[in-house]
């Protein structure tokens, strides 16, 4: 191979790499977090080391191909967003078959995990699937694609708990829709950021729908998320004190985002989004220490 096709491959690999976004790992955090809340929980405190490897390579590997099959999607508007328009499908360095059969290899890769787990995980991957699937389509169909979004990043939820061989319950729930209401809050943050341009293309989100009450519901959405969270602590025992103080903290952080957002400056709001990593971060904690 001379040198010319060294590059080209160089190329297209880094086009791949930044297909998956595993230059933005913030996608992956935001599924990591709740993840370990429910497998912390659901183990008490004391995962088994393999099932949380085999967890943590689902995220990864079904993350990435959420993106690509978002990019296929969104292949022919995201020229037009400033934000999007260097993305590899949006400047033609790799095809849209290329990104199906990046999505399938990975979906692939995801299923040959699931042959270490308990068959309900198996059952349940269905579901995992298929949100992922259709998220990236829902935005041409309906203004809520960011619920589409928090049931597929939530899904791991349940998914943890048949993992370790628990059956969903009440507090995996209420962890479940806990996580979907953070997720449809900070999404939409994401949202603002391109509401002109979606505006003017066409495409629909929860950023629009909500229209000049955004920052408000966002707001209540996060209140309700704490609500939710809290009270699966609550059942576990986990609350008091280290739960309540980090959803005390979590508090603490969702009224400085909405300091920094109630101008809804698309900077300050996408800043906001990316600052939702520590949140996850702070729930888990409190559910480590409160199990330690």
């Amino acid at each position: 191979m001379d040198t010319a096709q060294q590059i080209a491959w160089r190329e297209r690999l880094a086009a791949y790499y930044y297909l998956c976004r595993f230059d933005k790992p913030i996608g992956t955090e935001l599924v990591f977090w709740p993840t370990m809340w429910a497998l912390w929980i659901a183990n008490q405190g004391r995962p088994d080391l393999k099932v949380l490897l085999l967890m943590i390579l689902g995220i990864v590997f079904m993350r990435a191909a959420g993106c690509a099959i978002n990019d296929f999607a969104d292949r022919k508007v995201d020229g037009a967003v400033a934000r999007t328009k260097d993305r590899p499908l949006a400047t033609g360095v790799i095809k849209p078959i290329e990104a199906i059969w990046v999505f399938l290899i990975l979906v692939a890769a995801s299923a040959a995990l699931l042959f270490f787990l308990p068959i309900e995980t198996f059952y349940w991957s269905f579901g995992a699937l298929l949100l992922a699937f259709i998220y990236p389509f829902m935005k041409r169909y309906t203004n809520l694609p960011q619920v589409f979004l928090g049931a597929a990043f939530s899904w791991s939820i349940p998914m943890a708990y048949t993992a370790v061989g628990q059956t969903p319950d009440l507090t995996c729930w209420l962890l479940y829709f806990g996580n979907l209401a953070w997720t449809v809050a900070y999404d939409t943050q994401y949202a603002i950021t391109d509401r002109e341009y979606d505006l003017k293309i066409g495409v629909k989100s929860t950023a629009i729908l909500f229209g000049k009450y955004d920052i408000e519901i966002i707001s209540l959405l996060q209140a309700a998320s704490v609500l939710l969270i809290g009270g699966a602590l609550y059942r576990e025992n986990l609350l008091i004190p280290f739960g309540l103080t980090a959803l005390l903290v979590v508090v603490a952080d969702f009224i400085y985002q909405w300091a920094k957002t109630k101008d809804r400056n698309p900077q300050l709001c996408f800043w906001a989004f990316r600052h939702n990593r520590w949140v996850g971060l702070i729930i888990f904690a409190g559910i480590f220490i409160a199990l330690l």
